[in-house]
């Protein structure tokens, strides 16, 4: 681990899978780690793990989706640590019906956690780090923003619909909290994780035949690209859509 560096990092949905590894990373880069999560017991497991890379680090629970937990929590961290340098949006969940079995309620659900979540989060933030005149700000989208997914993917149209409004926030909060504040979006592949593990099943070997790089991602592999986007110096990225998916093509 790189020597602390008194920085504090906002990781949604840190409890596991993208989130862990990105929080994991962000700890070697010796970020304090404020970890945002429903799932409480996978939380504190994995607090315990960031821990033993010599940061600090809090476990806070909330759905996303909740505007004034937000702002709740963004005011505990800055009471506790005084600032919030990083934040990055990765809660999110799947949607796997399609356009004619989908209620409205999974629909709004579905763009509360993955695109009203996003701007909760970055709602809270963005005056401490206006008052610090520096912060930086991920969101996880998904290669879906592209594509809309296809016909046997897990998530659907209205997956694909909230991740592309991620881009769309991304490039328009990227402009306007600009030139202090850097403001970027990852696009994920096929990811490996509790979450996509039933997905992946049987159909293993014929996503991976789909991949230039011969194999499946991994939340190392996205928590690599978080910690760049948070350290790199001097920093000329902000309002990209940055994919992470071993050249995969649409089968």
């Amino acid at each position: 681990m790189e020597k602390r560096t008194n920085k504090v990092a906002i990781v949604t949905g840190g409890a596991r899978g993208i989130g862990r590894g990105s929080a994991l990373a962000l700890a070697d880069k010796g970020f304090d780690i404020a970890l945002v999560d429903l799932l409480r017991e996978e939380a504190l497991a994995t607090a315990d793990e960031i821990r033993g890379r010599g940061v600090a680090v809090e476990t806070y629970e909330a759905d996303v989706s909740n505007f004034a937990r937000a702002q709740e929590i963004v005011d505990a961290i800055v009471s506790k640590w005084r600032r919030v340098d990083f934040l990055l949006n990765n809660a999110g969940r799947g949607m796997p019906k399609g356009l004619l079995e989908i209620s409205e309620a999974e629909w709004d659900r579905t763009i509360d956690i993955n695109l009203k979540g996003c701007f909760n989060w970055c709602r809270a933030v963005a005056p401490t780090m206006q008052s610090a005149g520096a912060g930086r700000i991920v969101s996880i989208s998904s290669v879906n923003a592209h594509t809309g997914g296809v016909t046997t993917a897990v998530s659907k149209f209205a997956y694909a619909a909230a991740k592309a409004g991620i881009l769309g926030l991304t490039r328009a909060l990227a402009k306007e909290l600009a030139p202090n504040i850097t403001v970027n979006a990852i696009c994920p592949g096929v990811i490996e994780t509790e979450a996509t593990g039933g997905m992946i099943g049987a159909r293993r070997d014929e996503l991976v035949a789909a991949i230039a790089l011969g194999r499946l991602g991994t939340p190392e592999d996205i928590g690599a690209l978080v910690a760049l986007l948070a350290t790199i110096e001097p920093n000329f990225i902000t309002g990209q859509a940055i994919t992470v998916d071993g050249f995969q093509w649409v089968i």
